[in-house]
């Protein structure tokens, strides 16, 4: 199983990281300054000569805590500019990609379509461990939006993980290798959902009774202990080093469940239609910590 896992994980990588994922180091490059056209507008397509590692290879995470959507009373509270964020988003996204985005239906979201479901369900996994708040339903990837997004901050934050993620699925993954991570996504579907964080529960109580009871049997199982840090959706796991976190991190979306990163904190999904008793999570917890342990992996 653990070898079934590396070689899951091999295949996810763009090729320069096959064999040499475990030494790359969470170094950021910094951050680029924005530039502007002839028109005065954001030249988002002129930005960048070159991008951070993957957080997925094991490189810094594009934001350090996730950047979450708008919610509905936000966006009916000042829906003008909420409008401009999403125009000036899609604009950016459509010139650093060539792909076609556009304002989601649901409030919170851009659109973005992509050039196939593979695609779009890497980018997905790619984008979340960049602490980007993302989720697809098919080819096309929604990317998160709010009225109180900054152009030099959120706005930017938004564009440059489309922008990092689309350079290397498109320019580091040849067809052949993005076609077998598009059948790995039918073979994990098969084998269990993709389970994915549900932000907004209808039933908060419910869903806060599904993560205490996650995180005890968790802590059972593995001894890792449950974060102080709060987030929409998700449960924060405290690993105790940067190296546990990323790999248990990248073993788990491997699993097909959606996990991320801030720092030493490892976060995964509470979702209780897709997973309603949390098996699914606390037994891909227990599995890929075992591994972690196996390959000497401090844990």
């Amino acid at each position: 199983m653990l070898e079934t896992l590396d070689a899951r994980i091999k295949i996810l990588l763009p090729e320069e990281y096959r064999d040499s994922y475990e030494a790359v180091q969470p170094v950021s490059m910094g951050s680029a300054g924005l530039k502007y056209d002839a028109d005065g507008q954001v030249a988002w397509d002129q930005m960048w000569g070159s991008f951070c590692d993957l957080a997925m290879a094991g490189g810094p995470p594009h934001k350090g805590m996730l950047l979450e959507p708008g919610t509905e009373s936000e966006i009916d509270a000042n829906y003008g500019r909420y409008d401009e964020v999403v125009e000036e988003i899609c604009r950016g996204i459509r010139l650093v990609t060539g792909l076609r985005s556009y304002m989601s239906p649901t409030p919170g979201w851009v659109c973005v379509t992509c050039l196939g479901d593979g695609m779009a369900g890497w980018l997905l996994r790619a984008i979340v461990m960049e602490n980007v708040a993302a989720r697809c339903r098919g080819a096309v990837l929604e990317l998160p939006a709010a009225p109180h997004f900054r152009l030099e901050k959120e706005i930017k934050n938004v564009i440059t993980v489309i922008a990092k993620t689309c350079h290397y699925w498109l320019g580091h993954m040849p067809g052949e290798q993005q076609r077998a991570i598009a059948e790995l996504f039918v073979t994990m579907a098969h084998e269990s959902p993709l389970v994915e964080p549900d932000i907004s529960p209808k039933q908060p109580a419910k869903h806060r009774d599904l993560a205490a009871s996650i995180a005890d049997r968790i802590r059972r199982d593995t001894g890792l202990e449950r974060s102080a840090r709060e987030s929409a959706g998700w449960l924060g796991l405290e690993c105790g080093d940067v190296r546990t976190a990323v790999w248990m991190m990248r073993a788990l979306v491997a699993s097909n469940v959606l996990s991320r990163r801030e720092e030493t904190t490892l976060f995964v999904p509470i979702n209780a239609k897709s997973d309603p008793r949390g098996a699914i999570v606390s037994e891909a917890v227990g599995q890929v910590h075992r591994y972690a342990s196996q390959r000497r992996i401090p844990a």
